[in-house]
Formats: C-alpha cells, structure tokens, sequence
C-alpha cells in the first residue's frame, strides 16, 4: 500500500509531466497524448509515465519513440520544477488498457447497430 507521500509525489508527478507534454514539447511528431497515470519505484529513483496516444498504430509508434528520445529534456524540466532529493528517470509506457477498452466498447456498439437492423 502506498503513502500519503509516496501518492502526493505521483500524483504531481503526472501534473507536472501532462503539463510540459502539453505546453512545452513542440516536436510534431507527438500525437494527442494523455498522462494516464505515473508509477513511481519505492526509492523515487524512477518513474514508468503510462500515457495513451490518439491515432492509428503508426501514429502511436512514432509519438512513443518521439516521446523516449525527449525523455532527457522531460525529466530535466519535471528536475527543475519538482524539488525532490532525486529527480526520477522516466520510462514512457503506452497504456494499452485505456485502448483495450476503447475497443471493446467500439465492439458493444457495432453488435448492437447490428442487432437493431435485423428484423
């Protein structure tokens, strides 16, 4: 179970994070992406960041590549504007569970436009 702490870190963790990917990475190559959610290593030397891209497949690809390669410059601004004894190296991850649903939910629909149209 987690600490008061340890979910305050976290949670500005993700702000800090949504923020700068929002207003501050201009590359184009970074689709719609959305800070899911930040798992943070008992130690806070590290950081998984779980993101979902808005796009096809290739889209998705290129934004996390895109995203890894400005790892660097993420985590030297989250440093500078979150003072903690470390800054934790981050580690982009696409949140394939927000996209499962997103699927199933698009399956839901189509059985049921498909169930109004028979007789």
């Amino acid at each position: 179970m987690a600490t008061r702490k340890q979910l305050e870190v976290t949670e500005l963790l993700r702000r800090e994070i949504s923020n700068i990917l929002l207003c501050e990475v201009r590359d184009p190559r970074v689709g719609f992406v959305t800070v899911t959610r930040v798992q943070v290593a008992r130690d806070q030397r590290s950081a998984k960041v779980y993101v979902t891209v808005r796009g096809s497949d290739e889209e998705v690809a290129t934004t996390m590549k895109t995203l890894e390669h400005a790892r660097g410059h993420v985590q030297k601004l989250v440093g500078d504007r979150v003072k903690l004894r470390f800054t934790p190296v981050l580690h982009f991850v696409e949140d394939k569970e927000m996209r499962e649903a997103l699927r199933v939910d698009r399956l839901i629909e189509q059985v049921r436009k498909e169930q109004t149209e028979q007789p």
